[in-house]
């Protein structure tokens, strides 16, 4: 186990890696022996530095809940981030919402279900009703993931493991809102769909159901898995229950419209 002062010096490696847009080398290259409880331990540091800035947590996301997911990433472990204040970007119907590119080093967009909750949900033991009671509404959501540590080596070209995933936040780096606000009770979640285009052209479709099933079974598990470290959700906390289609790179200039049908369109631009 990584000692504390260990700890903190990745973290600000971390925070000048985002600030800098200058990614750095996988730390489990680095220290072989590091473990998924280092790379929560970092994230957390991280998360602690940010605070000291300024920035608040608005919510959370877990990622690595659905096959597609795991397959991209050549990773079948779950993870869990920290989503914060200056993440968030909304946009309306009739908008197509301006990003900075470069609020980013590798952007990549992934097609989700965020959860807004109305109870506290702590674990253990959670289940995927207690989920549902607890939201207040589901919404669609992009995420924009990033690499803070290269998702390759830059000598081995070999991927980068599931402790580095962790330690950067889960690769968390932007949400999007601005659609439909569904009740979870009386909407099929699981059949909740989207189209994604990028430039006009369809690069990915998928269902809901391709996070484990039903997209609450994400919120359950991460509820459950902060248990352990004395941590809960919180009323009013945003939850992305996972991607159900591959990330897709983008680049500035890059225009991207997510359909979910009868939820709306999420349309930006990066810029």
């Amino acid at each position: 186990m990584f000692d504390d002062t260990l700890i903190q010096q990745l973290a600000h490696e971390l925070d000048q890696s985002e600030k800098s847009r200058v990614q750095i080398e996988h730390f489990s290259k680095r220290f072989p022996a590091m473990t998924m409880e280092d790379g929560y331990r970092i994230n957390r540091a991280w998360m602690q530095l940010k605070a000291t800035q300024g920035r608040h947590t608005i919510g959370h996301k877990i990622g690595l809940t659905s096959r597609a997911m795991q397959q991209a990433s050549q990773i079948d472990e779950p993870d869990y981030g920290t989503l914060l204040d200056n993440m968030r970007y909304d946009c309306t119907p009739a908008q197509t919402l301006a990003i900075p590119f470069t609020h980013f080093i590798a952007p990549r967009v992934e097609v989700e279900l965020a959860f807004v909750l109305k109870h506290d949900l702590r674990g253990p033991d959670v289940t995927l009703q207690q989920v549902l009671d607890a939201t207040d509404y589901v919404t669609p959501a992009v995420e924009i993931i990033d690499s803070r540590i290269e998702q390759f080596d830059r000598h081995t070209k070999v991927m980068r493991r599931v402790f580095d995933t962790i330690s950067d936040n889960a690769a968390n780096a932007g949400i999007v809102l601005g659609g439909a606000q569904v009740d979870p009770h009386t909407t099929n979640l699981p059949w909740c769909g989207a189209v994604l285009r990028q430039n006009g052209v369809v690069e990915e479709t998928g269902l809901a159901a391709g996070v484990q099933g039903h997209p609450a079974i994400g919120i359950a598990w991460l509820a459950n898995k902060l248990a352990p470290w004395d941590e809960y959700l919180k009323a009013g906390e945003i939850v992305l229950a996972g991607s159900f289609t591959r990330p897709v790179a983008a680049k500035i200039g890059d225009v991207f419209e997510a359909d979910y049908g009868a939820l709306g369109c999420l349309n930006f631009q990066f810029v």
